[in-house]
């Protein structure tokens, strides 16, 4: 089964096209993960998923597919960096964001959508869960 061509765009802050690996996954993702087990029962399971990446920042995202080739999941996660330094002399990454998403087509056409923000002025990470009606890009 050959996936559609999803959209690569994860966020508005970053467009995977420009250098995106569209391929089938080696070892499934873990889809459920985020899953409340309250919703289980209202979402199909993915049969196969895309995964895309990105290698100028640690970015990468996962698409999964039902029976009828329409996308049922969708993940993302990405952070953005920059060097600090400690005595001006010896540089390193920090994290300064990073958001993680997860949402699962819903049998009524709904998507259930989890979200995790984290920003390094804020103390934790931040996570909620929403409903959308179109499949979050």
């Amino acid at each position: 089964m050959k996936p559609q061509t999803p959209s690569a765009t994860c966020s508005p802050a970053i467009n995977l096209g420009k250098s995106r690996k569209n391929r089938q996954a080696e070892r499934p993702p873990a889809w459920g993960s985020h899953l409340p087990d309250e919703w289980l029962d209202a979402v199909d399971a993915p049969l196969y998923f895309a995964q895309y990446s990105e290698y100028e920042i640690s970015a990468d995202r996962t698409v999964g597919y039902d029976a009828d080739d329409q996308a049922c999941f969708t993940a993302y996660r990405f952070e953005l960096t920059e060097l600090a330094s400690d005595d001006d002399e010896e540089f390193y990454q920090v994290v300064t964001y990073s958001e993680e998403l997860a949402a699962w087509r819903l049998r009524d056409e709904r998507w259930l959508v989890y979200r995790r923000t984290s920003a390094s002025d804020r103390r934790s990470p931040r996570g909620f869960y929403a409903f959308s009606q179109t499949m979050p890009r």
